[in-house]
């Protein structure tokens, strides 16, 4: 079975050289900006289509992405030549959990039945970042499923304390206690 190249290889090769050159942030938002234009499906498929030249390819990317910093380009050209332009997205991602690790933050998501006002956002970042002991970067969701409560992520961990959830677990106890 064939080998799945990943993306964090590139990630971690990249954020090294990164921190060598005290870039970090300038390069995430180059990578970012990379992984958003590769993410575009018909870009993709003219970098994936057999018949064009890579130096056509390479030449594609370096119009589309003119400002980046001379070293992603060389990646990007890298990773289109080798046919790998797909992994730019996941090599993006990658890069932004070594810089958060780097920089000590912590991304989390945090879901609700309906949008947080300021303060209760302030208040949900702090009792993240007291748990943790870290920086925390909020990213908010509005689910009207959960009908009511809140689900936060934080990295592999999950806190649910949605009114969906809960009724799930007194309807399962429910049907326990009455067969």
């Amino acid at each position: 079975m064939p080998k799945r190249v990943s993306g964090q290889r590139y990630a971690q090769a990249i954020f090294e050289l990164a921190l060598e050159q005290g870039q970090t942030d300038e390069w995430a938002a180059d990578l970012e900006l990379a992984g958003q234009v590769l993410r575009d499906e018909e870009f993709r498929t003219f970098l994936n289509h057999a018949e064009v030249p890579a130096d056509e390819k390479i030449k594609s990317v370096e119009a589309v992405l003119p400002d980046v910093h001379p070293l992603i380009r060389n990646l990007l050209n890298v990773l289109v030549t080798k046919g790998l332009a797909y992994l730019a997205p996941e090599l993006s991602e990658a890069y932004t959990k070594l810089l958060d690790i780097h920089h000590g933050r912590q991304r989390i998501e945090v879901v609700t039945a309906v949008a947080l006002d300021y303060a209760e956002l302030q208040s949900i970042t702090q009792f993240v970042s007291n748990l943790t002991g870290k920086e925390v970067v909020v990213t908010t969701e509005v689910d009207e499923d959960i009908i009511g409560g809140i689900v936060i992520q934080i990295g592999d961990q999950l806190l649910d304390g949605s009114t969906r959830t809960h009724l799930e677990a007194l309807r399962k106890r429910v049907r326990s206690g009455v067969s």
